[in-house]
């Protein structure tokens, strides 16, 4: 397994001072790409504006005219109708407009056969290009910061992110110019910055709440490495739900313009330091806000993050009073509720000594330069849910398990169901259930070239690599003639949060329904091959049995077949015994034959050997 190399906070990604030589190939920076506002790195520096300002609020704003601005510039466009201005496009990344469910409500979609579009002065936009747009405008910040080119980049992701969010994110910083080095996710950034400043060991559980998602990762710090134990997370919860529900406070229900969102944030913050705050804007219900009912409005919120929290440490076999500490990253968890709560929760004080909106681009630019150059750490991160294959009978078979340490790879072994099969098609799926229908469905493909042969003596060998960034790739190869086939998993769309959620639920609640499912899939199974292999075995040694004995066979057959179109496993396997002892003579005088055609012609001494050789050789 590739371990990645992380700096210590305080070495720059830079080999020569600012304003020094060019960099030979250009620079490489961490970049946070977050909902509501981004941030960029070199090594533990963060890069600021000449305004000396670091965080560009990601927002995009396209014109008529066709010209567009990023950041403030876009902001200052709010109510401008030459002007479309973009929010939160993180939450549209790798998603169709179905799946983009709520998130999808706040922007102009234009759901086509190809994808999801946004509709812009109708032009079709897709939430890769606008996000390529605020990793131009980091990727400019940082040279005019630095001075030379900037080429490379390790770019932060949810944990929660699925595949093709991941894959979107990728696609957004090529269209940037950017090369991206790794994708990593935001809570293991934020602990790269963190906890190897303050040099702590032990489990520490890092609370990510930033303006469009949470996630939380509960991380094992022992000797410089860092081994993510388990993760959880919501990709459309923050703090943008945060303000909606100030603003439900204020007004009748949305959507909201673009100045009654701005300050509902400037509220929100304020509320971090004071106990009320006058509204500047008319038409609302009132005129100030108490951060008591504000509290109140976003009680259900916070409560649903430490729900989150609580699956996390059941996955990591902890309790929360077992964490050495709790990092706290992300905007939001300024909110003294936040704090409030997460220290009730975990049992001790949160820890706050870094800069949560810089943090996590900290622990990205550390990670630049530790890819660009080296240094002593290591970082173990895991997969968020199981990726396997789907067998005989629905059967799903698990190769990696969730919270595998990424990168990972896994090799089984496959072989033929039937006599004569020379293809075999492969089904991906990803998920914790039994059954493969229960999953969700990643990719199908087949390979072909099989050598024909009897059932069972194919031998195919399945490989899941899963590389540092989280994204899959499936090969299949048949080991006596070569023949490979080799499948990249890139949905064309991402999984809801939503549905990840009710994936992980479902996945306990119906713990012992689908153990019973799966026992009955595999026997199934069994019971079918077995009529299969006796049924060609009749037709090639009908000879050796007499009618009674067939006609007890083919009763016991009967008995099995109908036994197999309910679903009562026991029947199954009983029926499966009586036609075993039904046909048990039959097999001995088929393994007599055999044995006779072995050793026609040959003399005792000579079989004698044979066989202890081959005694000696098991």
């Amino acid at each position: 397994m590739t371990l990645l190399q992380i700096t210590e906070p305080g070495q720059s990604a830079r080999t020569e001072p600012r304003g020094g030589e060019p960099r030979k190939g250009g620079y490489a920076i961490g970049i946070d790409l977050g909902t509501t506002h981004s941030v960029a790195a070199s090594g533990a520096d963060i890069l600021r504006g000449p305004d000396g300002k670091a965080l560009l609020p990601s927002i995009v704003a396209y014109g008529k005219n066709g010209d567009v601005l990023v950041g403030n510039a876009a902001r200052a466009k709010a109510e401008d109708a030459d002007f479309i201005v973009l929010h939160s496009i993180k939450r549209l990344m790798g998603r169709s407009a179905a799946e983009a469910g709520g998130a999808g409500r706040q922007f102009p979609v234009a759901p086509t056969p190809d994808g999801l579009f946004l509709d812009i002065f109708g032009r079709r936009v897709s939430p890769v290009e606008v996000s390529a747009e605020i990793l131009k405008a980091l990727k400019l910040k940082a040279e005019a910061s630095l001075g030379d080119a900037v080429t490379k980049a390790v770019i932060t992701v949810p944990a929660y992110f699925d595949d093709a969010a991941r894959t979107a994110t990728r696609d957004a910083a090529r269209l940037a110019g950017l090369e991206v080095l790794r994708l990593i996710n935001e809570p293991t950034a934020a602990a790269l910055a963190y906890g190897l400043d303050s040099g702590a060991e032990g489990v520490y559980a890092v609370y990510d709440l930033g303006g469009g998602t949470f996630d939380i990762s509960i991380l094992k710090l022992e000797k410089g490495v860092f081994r993510v134990l388990a993760t959880a997370g919501d990709t459309a919860l923050g703090g943008d739900d945060f303000d909606q529900a100030l603003l439900g406070l204020v007004y009748d229900d949305g959507p909201y313009t673009h100045a009654q969102l701005d300050e509902a944030r400037w509220v929100k913050e304020a509320l971090s330091e004071k106990d009320s705050i006058p509204l500047s804007l008319k038409g609302g219900k009132r005129t100030v806000i108490e951060r008591a009912e504000y509290e109140a409005a976003i009680a259900a919120l916070v409560a649903r993050t430490l729900s989150i929290s609580a699956q996390a440490l059941e996955d990591a076999g902890l309790a929360p009073e077992k964490t050495q500490g709790v990092v706290l990253v992300g905007g939001s968890t300024r909110t003294p509720l936040v704090r409030a709560e997460a220290e009730k929760y975990f049992g001790k004080k949160p820890l706050t000594g870094v800069n949560p909106d810089e943090v996590v681009a900290t622990g990205a630019g550390i990670q630049a330069a530790a890819l660009t150059q080296g240094s002593g750490n290591l970082l173990l991160d895991v997969l968020p849910l199981s990726l396997g294959m789907e067998l005989m009978g629905g059967v799903k078979e698990t190769l990696l398990s969730r919270n595998s340490p990424i990168p990972a790879a896994a090799t089984r072994e496959f072989t033929t169901y039937q006599d004569g099969q020379t293809g075999m098609k492969f089904h991906v799926v990803q998920g914790e259930r039994e059954m493969a229908a229960d999953c969700r469905s990643l990719a199908r493909f087949e390979l072909k070239g099989i050598p024909s042969g009897v059932a069972g003596s194919a031998r195919i060998k399945v490989t899941f690599l899963v590389d540092a960034d989280g994204l899959l790739t499936v090969t299949a190869t048949e080991t006596v003639t070569g023949q490979s086939q080799e499948v990249a998993v890139k949905p064309s769309y991402g999984l809801a949060p939503e549905t990840m959620e009710k994936m992980l639920r479902e996945s306990i609640e119906k713990a012992a329904s689908d153990l019973k499912a799966r026992l009955l899939a595999e026997t199934r199974a069994e019971a079918e091959q077995m009529l299969a292999i006796l049924d060609k075995a009749i037709g090639k040694d009908r000879e050796l049995l007499k009618q009674e004995a067939l006609a007890a066979i083919q009763a016991a057959e009967t008995l099995l077949r109908a036994a197999l179109e309910g679903a009562d496993r026991d029947r199954i396997l009983a029926a499966m015994e009586a036609l075993s002892d039904a046909s048990g003579d039959f097999a001995a005088a088929r393994a007599n034959k055999a044995l006779g055609q072995m050793v026609e012609g040959r003399k005792v001494e000579d079989v004698a050997r044979d066989a202890t050789k081959k005694t000696a050789g098991q």
